[in-house]
This record gives C-alpha cells, sequence and structure tokens, in this order.
C-alpha cells in the first residue's frame, strides 16, 4: 500500500513537469470551452422560436374557452378533429339548439395550431426578429470575454497561470448549469455572458502557459497547433452533438453531459497544476498598452478578428436562414457546421508544422482570401448540400490563420519586447473575442436589414481587402537592445526571420559552435 502511494506520488512529482501534460489539459479545456460555445448554436435559435410560439398557443387556449362559456352559459362543446368542428351540447337556451356548429372559431385555431407546429416557417416574421435576438445572446459571452481579457492578462503575470486557468474551470461548470436548466431568454443570457469569464481565465491562462514552456519556435508552434485542435474539436463536435442530443433527448442533455466532462478536467487541473500556488512570473512583461501601441501585434490581432468574425456572423443567422429558405429539420441546422469544423481541424494541424516551413506570414495571407472567397459562396446555396464546400472552405482558411497567428504572438514578444506572454495573448483573445462580439451583434442586425446574403458578401470583402496586410509580418524588426540580447553568446534563445523564399535561422550561443564545427 505505501509503495503504490510513493509510486503515484512520484508520477504526480514528475508530471507536474510534463509539458506533453500540461498540452493535455489545455487541450481538454479548450475543448470544453468551445464545444458549450458552439452546443446553442442549434439549440437556441430552434428553443427560442418554439418558446415563443408555444406561449402563443396557450394563450390561444386559454382565452378561448373563456369566450366560449360565457356565450354558451352552461353548454359544453365537444371539439372533432375529424372535420374540424366544435358541437355544443346540454340544455336548450335561446339562439342555441344541440348539434350547431362553430366552424369559423374552430378553423382560426387549427389555423394557429398548424403555424405553430410547421417545419417549413417561411416568410415568419418572427424569425427576422429573432436575428437579432440571438445575435445579441451570442454575442454577450464574447462581449464580456472581452472586457475581461484586459484584466485576466496581466493577473497571469503576478499570480501565474495555475490558478487563473483552475478559475475558468470553475465559472465555466456553473455557466454550463445555468444552459441546462434555464427555461428563459434572460437567464440564457446571463449563462451566456458568465462563460464569457470563465473562457477568459482558461484561455489566456492557457495559451500563455503553453508559450512559456515551449520556448522554442517551431515547438511553440506545433504545441499550439494541437491546443488549438482542442479548440477545433469543439468547434466539430459542439453543433451536430447539440442538435441530435435536443430533438432526440432534450434541451439538458447536452449541457449536463458537458458538465461531467467539465468535472474531469478540474480533476486533472488540481492533480497536475497544484491551482492553490502562486507562482508571479521571473521578470515584469511589458504592458499591454506598450503592445497595443506595436503595428506588427495589431496585424496579427487584426487577422485573428477579421477571419473569426465570418463564422461569428454565420453562427446565429445560418440556421435562422436555412429555415427560411430551406425548410430544414432541427438536426440538420448542427449538422450543416459540420464541414467547417472539420476542416478547421484538419487546417490547425497541418498548418501548426507547415506553416512554420512556409512561412506564417504566407500562410495567413492566403487564409484570409480564402476566407473572404468561402464566405462569398455561401449564400448561393440552394439545399444544406450546397452548404458543404463553402463551409469547408471557411473552416480550412480559419485554421490556416489561427495556427499561424497564435505563435507569431509569442514570437513577436519575444523579438520586440520582454517573454512573459499573458498580456499578448490576452490580445490575441480580445481579438478573437471582437469577433465573435461584434460578428452576431452587428450580423443579426444587417441580417434583419438587408438580408443574409449582403451580409456574406460585406465580411467576405473584408476579409480579402485585410489580407495584404499580412505581408508586413514577412520579416518584423525586433528591438535594438532586444536583438543585442537575442545574439548575446550566453543566451539560449533562437530567434527566426520569415522571408519568402526560406525561413533564416540566427543561432546564438552553443549552436554558433555547433555550426562552426559542421564547418
Amino acid at each position: 500500500m505505501a509503495w503504490s502511494e510513493f509510486c503515484v506520488l512520484s508520477w504526480l512529482r514528475e508530471s507536474r513537469q510534463s509539458r506533453k501534460l500540461i498540452l493535455l489539459i489545455v487541450f481538454i479545456a479548450l475543448l470544453l470551452d468551445n464545444m458549450l460555445l458552439t452546443v446553442v448554436v442549434p439549440i437556441i435559435p430552434s428553443y427560442l422560436y418554439s418558446m415563443e410560439h408555444q406561449k402563443n398557443a396557450t394563450e390561444v387556449q386559454t382565452i378561448e374557452p373563456e369566450t366560449d362559456s360565457m356565450k354558451l352559459d352552461s353548454f359544453q362543446s365537444i371539439f372533432s378533429y375529424y372535420d374540424n368542428s366544435t358541437m355544443v351540447t346540454g340544455n336548450h337556451s335561446e339562439g342555441t339548439r344541440p348539434g350547431d356548429f362553430y366552424h369559423a372559431q374552430t378553423q382560426q385555431m387549427a389555423v394557429n395550431m398548424t403555424k405553430t407546429s410547421s417545419d417549413c416557417p417561411k416568410e415568419d416574421k418572427d424569425l427576422l426578429n429573432e436575428n437579432v435576438q440571438v445575435g445579441l445572446l451570442f454575442a454577450s459571452k464574447a462581449t464580456v470575454q472581452l472586457i475581461t481579457n484586459p484584466f485576466i492578462g496581466p493577473m497571469t503575470n503576478r499570480i501565474g497561470y495555475q490558478l487563473p486557468m483552475f478559475a475558468g474551470f470553475c465559472i465555466m461548470f456553473v455557466s454550463t448549469i445555468m444552459f441546462a436548466f434555464s427555461e428563459s431568454y434572460k437567464l440564457l443570457f446571463i449563462a451566456r455572458s458568465l462563460q464569457g469569464v470563465g473562457s477568459s481565465c482558461s484561455s489566456v491562462a492557457g495559451m500563455g502557459m503553453l508559450a512559456s514552456v515551449y520556448t522554442d519556435d517551431e515547438e511553440r508552434g506545433n504545441a499550439m497547433g494541437i491546443a488549438l485542435g482542442g479548440m477545433a474539436m469543439g468547434v466539430l463536435v459542439g453543433p451536430p452533438f447539440g442538435s441530435v442530443m435536443y430533438e432526440f433527448v432534450g434541451k439538458a442533455a447536452p449541457f449536463l453531459v458537458l458538465a461531467a466532462l467539465a468535472l474531469l478536467d478540474g480533476a486533472i487541473q488540481l492533480l497536475i497544476l497544484q491551482p492553490s500556488r502562486i507562482q508571479p512570473e521571473s521578470q515584469k512583461g511589458a504592458s499591454l498598452l506598450t503592445l497595443l501601441r506595436d503595428p506588427y501585434i495589431i496585424i496579427a490581432a487584426g487577422s485573428i478578428c477579421f477571419s473569426n468574425m465570418a463564422i461569428a456572423m454565420l453562427e446565429p443567422a445560418l440556421p435562422i436562414w436555412m429555415m427560411e429558405t430551406m425548410c430544414s429539420r432541427k438536426w440538420q441546422l448542427g449538422v450543416a457546421f459540420i464541414p467547417a469544423s472539420v476542416s478547421y481541424l484538419i487546417g490547425t494541424n497541418i498548418f501548426g508544422v507547415l506553416a512554420h516551413k512556409m512561412g506564417r506570414w504566407l500562410s495567413a495571407l492566403i487564409g484570409m482570401v480564402v476566407v473572404g472567397i468561402s464566405i462569398l459562396c455561401v449564400p448561393l446555396a440552394k439545399n444544406i448540400y450546397g452548404l458543404i464546400v463553402p463551409n469547408f472552405g471557411v473552416g480550412f482558411a480559419i485554421g490556416m490563420v489561427d495556427s499561424s497567428m497564435m505563435p507569431i504572438m509569442g514570437y513577436l514578444v519575444d523579438l520586440r519586447h520582454v517573454s512573459v506572454y499573458g498580456s499578448v495573448y490576452a490580445i490575441a483573445d480580445v481579438a478573437f473575442c471582437m469577433g465573435f462580439a461584434l460578428g452576431p451583434s452587428v450580423g443579426g442586425a444587417i441580417a434583419k436589414t438587408i438580408g443574409f446574403p449582403w451580409l456574406m458578401t460585406i465580411i467576405g470583402i473584408i476579409d480579402i481587402l485585410f489580407a495584404p496586410l499580412c505581408l508586413f509580418l514577412r520579416s518584423p524588426p525586433a528591438k535594438e537592445e532586444k536583438m543585442a540580447i537575442l545574439m548575446d553568446h550566453n543566451c539560449h534563445f533562437k530567434t527566426k526571420m520569415y522571408t519568402q523564399n526560406n525561413i533564416q535561422s540566427y543561432p546564438v550561443g552553443d549552436d554558433d559552435e555547433e555550426s562552426d564545427s559542421d564547418e
């Protein structure tokens, strides 16, 4: 017994030093965060629509019998589903006889019931109004996350990454439970907003932790590609998982499953990260304002923002457009996002490695152009099968941009500032959140005003026009004092410059001796 306890303790001690286990924890955290982010995409529009129409149907059923009882006094009415008529039975009185039928009133109720249960709510004004309502709900998470990020980034510099990471798990768990049992728009809005706080803690602390343990630029790119694969898996599994569970089990089911998985992630964090310990950074990093004044960081953040804004506009508007134009079933509203999710997973894993070889600036530039072209093709689809190729292109291209820009953010801090990563990944997350805050809220209003096709045209053109700015990231200059440090022979860092034809490496320290011996 004592030997087994000793083995477990020694394994835990070794695991706390393992970069792979830290990568696994960040992977799971991003997976659950993005599953919760996207699992609501097919559920919320349909749930709000059915909830509103169920309320209308209840009002009809509760008001009409009172009117009948006043008119018919002591008479009872029997509704016939065979010929949609109501027959009055009971005692005789003036103006009424047994066997009288009230076709007009019954037909009105039948019309309301038919309209409510229709699978094809075309030309329904409630759907257009729902664009704004759903857009604001989806945007609330990103808006709160946007506000929280500037505080989380500097906080990780002072207390370390472990405690914010665990706090993110706790908040995410509470938000998931609220989603499961909320039955009003206000409670769903609060749950979505609360998720933004938890997501801010998890994403900023997680990416900063990876950047701090993977100091080599190539290894960092590979690790972040894998971590973004967790994000992609969440985006991939969320919509179809949510739509299938919602239709065949119920609204609460997918959220309860996510809550159970979140508890597992929390247990792993307790064992490996020891969140009760405060581990501040050994050196003081650049301030948030200093990083925001760096034009190269702003270009990288803009690429993340505008590429993700495309999918952010699709999430609330596409299900409503499908319900309006394609008569889509509930399960199809989530399945339509599978091509984008699968291709995002493929893109992040391929370009996590490939972007380092071809130049991350070039990978991001191509990705932005492909996002724009794919988004322009979405409104051309006539059925769910016509969405496969455009959605695949959108997801794959966003994967190219994210897997290129996330490592570049850390590289720019190494090259031009102090190698402390909390604040720069707070900026990256702010850019991501701006896309997901402005996308649904502004996109919902645009879709209501000028239509879904024009919405896709606007964001597609913006992405294409922004793409050439990635050329500035081809070979960003280092600050003079930073270059002097990097060229010091006692420094173990290796800086890399991205050029059009190849990647020039400037080895320092021990690597200089190796290169001399090779010659």
